[in-house]
């Protein structure tokens, strides 16, 4: 029996390729992959609607090299897309060679994303996995040339399907027809695609020389004020956000909070000079609820030492050319 790897977002497109791979007597495994840019939340939950054997990989390391300098692009945002899916590919790949599978697949329609799932794109993203001759996407299959393993006999072509475009009817009622009633809807998976979400990590590697995964995982969370060329305070919009960001917070970081009056958490990443601590309180101040501009006291945190210190809040105007 052929044994596969599918390439398992979670999403509805993934969990029909998974379907219509397996429908051919076909063992499968959904592989999923991780960084701070896309969690494995869904698909978790997916595999276990569908009852497929499923396994989660971090790629973090590999993908913030591509990334940054990706070879094929990025699309509108900061999102590399067809460099991401040859790594995936990749990755894909090795277990293949380590546990005895047969071929690689996909849930990628035709033309459903111009950039990265046109008829070019598919090809070079093959060709850049290392195993094209290995990869089949049942989805479109019947648009695109035969590829390895239905020439080998692996995989029956007249079972595949001929789905292309950006409409998800034909996806819906093929879920339907096959008793697929719960899976996510297409937005939200990677926060590369997000605009708010690219300026932040830009502005991260145009400006700060040292950072780490804990400051990726940052970049999801409050008001991003770039106060100075090298710091920056992060503000949260309600407890949640404050929440995390206490829970995100390092000994060498610093965490301001109004004294008299309900407000948000500040976190000043590393820290920072007098100047720019005070201004990281005067933000605080400006999004809290003290009814006048001050001065207020604010209470500042840094491991286990606290000072408070009487500020006031920072102009609104100046807060907005801050912002990132």
């Amino acid at each position: 029996m052929p044994r596969a790897i599918g390439i398992f977002s979670g999403g509805l497109d993934s969990m029909l390729a998974v379907e219509v791979i397996r429908r051919q007597g076909i063992e499968v495994l959904a592989l999923t992959f991780e960084t701070p840019f896309f969690s494995s939340q869904r698909a978790r939950l997916s595999a276990r609607n569908l009852g497929v054997p499923h396994r989660v990989m971090d790629i973090t390391q590999e993908h913030l090299e591509i990334v940054q300098k990706p070879r094929f692009g990025r699309g509108r945002h900061m999102n590399p897309c067809m460099d991401c899916h040859a790594l995936m590919f990749r990755k894909a790949g090795e277990v293949l060679e380590d546990e005895g599978y047969h071929f690689l697949f996909s849930g990628e329609v035709l033309g459903q994303r111009p950039f990265s799932q046109n008829r070019q794109a598919l090809a070079r993203v093959a060709e850049a996995s290392g195993r094209p001759h290995l990869i089949v996407r049942p989805l479109s299959a019947l648009h695109l040339p035969p590829s390895g393993p239905e020439l080998r006999g692996w995989v029956d072509r007249s079972r595949l399907l001929g789905l292309r475009g950006r409409s998800r009817k034909p996806q819906m009622e093929l879920a339907q027809r096959w008793g697929i009633r719960e899976y996510p809807s297409p937005a939200g998976g990677c926060l590369l695609t997000d605009p708010g979400f690219s300026r932040r990590l830009s502005d991260l590697f145009e400006n700060e020389k040292e950072w780490d995964v804990r400051d990726l995982h940052l970049l999801s969370v409050g008001r991003h004020l770039r106060v100075a060329s090298n710091r920056k305070v992060i503000v949260g919009r309600n407890r949640g956000e404050n929440e995390r960001l206490e829970a995100l917070a390092r000994p060498e970081d610093v965490l301001i909070r109004c004294s008299d009056h309900p407000g948000p958490v500040v976190l000043v990443p590393r820290g920072g000079p007098e100047e720019v601590l005070l201004t990281a309180a005067a933000v605080c101040l400006r999004y809290g609820d003290a009814p006048d501009p001050g001065p207020h006291q604010v209470r500042f945190r840094k491991g286990s030492n606290q000072w408070v210190l009487e500020v006031k809040a920072a102009d609104p105007g100046q807060t907005d050319t801050w912002m990132i």
